[in-house]
């Protein structure tokens, strides 16, 4: 994954701690409900929020597809996360190590000798908005970023899902919920910046079954950036809930701090 590692520092590495998640035992699809036209835009909320993934603790594998157009690199991962409080992914033999806690980003990467120890300003001043722990977290579970309960949205029907749109604009970026019909969960996440030419994409492309919840099955996620383009895919297996955890990290001595610019 040394190729793959480097060419995530910039706009892509945002993308990057997205990949970091997930696995489910069952890879059954679970995306074939029917759309109610009559359905209003506060119940469509509601129902998201009915449905939010009950846990503690998540732990399992993931299998993370990286590509850019020029390269590809895949790799398997292990996860776990302390909700709210710790997102932890290690690489085999512990190659590759990132931890995400509401105050801190960090990794550190044994094929190069670095890392990166920092928080959520990089990552925000590349979004162009604000991106805290909880955000990343609903990615990863399938939920809205933005608290939809806090303002108005418009909604219609396309692509099989129910869209949501902030009647209010933001000026600095565009922002499309897609809800699925089925469990209510997120369908797609469309974030756009037209003046910086950026846009971030993000598709659940099915969900599964996990002790009588639902959880995201596979997640493709397209961060676009003038002429360039990175897309990681995440297929999540092997997911248990509420298991005991630690999350042993610590950077190797010697090792070079990365600046990211």
């Amino acid at each position: 994954m040394k190729n793959g590692w480097s060419e995530v520092k910039k706009w892509s590495i945002f993308c990057y701690f997205f990949l970091l998640f997930f696995s489910c035992k069952s890879n059954k699809a679970l995306l074939s409900g029917e759309l109610d036209e009559n359905l209003t835009t506060k119940a469509i909320v509601r129902n998201h929020y009915n449905g939010e993934l009950n846990f503690k603790t998540l732990s399992g594998r993931m299998k993370i597809d990286y590509s850019d157009g020029d390269s590809s690199q895949g790799v398997n991962v292990t996860l776990r996360i302390e909700k709210d409080k710790t997102i932890w992914i290690s690489a085999p033999l512990g190659m590759v190590k990132a931890l995400i806690t509401p105050t801190r980003v960090t990794f550190y990467n044994k094929l190069e000798n670095e890392y990166f120890d920092g928080d959520f300003s990089y990552l925000s001043q590349i979004l162009g908005a604000e991106l805290n722990y909880e955000k990343v977290q609903n990615v990863l579970l399938g939920q809205a970023i933005f608290d939809l309960r806090d303002g108005k949205h418009t909604v219609e029907l396309g692509n099989g899902n129910y869209l949501l749109k902030p009647l209010k604009s933001n000026e600095l970026f565009k922002v499309l919920f897609e809800i699925e019909p089925e469990h209510f969960r997120m369908g797609t996440l469309v974030l756009a910046q037209p003046v910086m030419k950026r846009l971030l994409e993000i598709k659940y492309k099915n969900y599964q079954r996990v002790a009588k919840q639902i959880a995201p099955g596979e997640i493709e996620i397209v961060a676009t950036h003038e002429d360039s383009q990175s897309k990681i895919t995440m297929e999540f297996k092997n997911l248990e809930i509420n298991k005991p955890l630690t999350f042993p990290y610590n950077i190797p001595k010697g090792f070079k701090e990365v600046t990211l610019k």
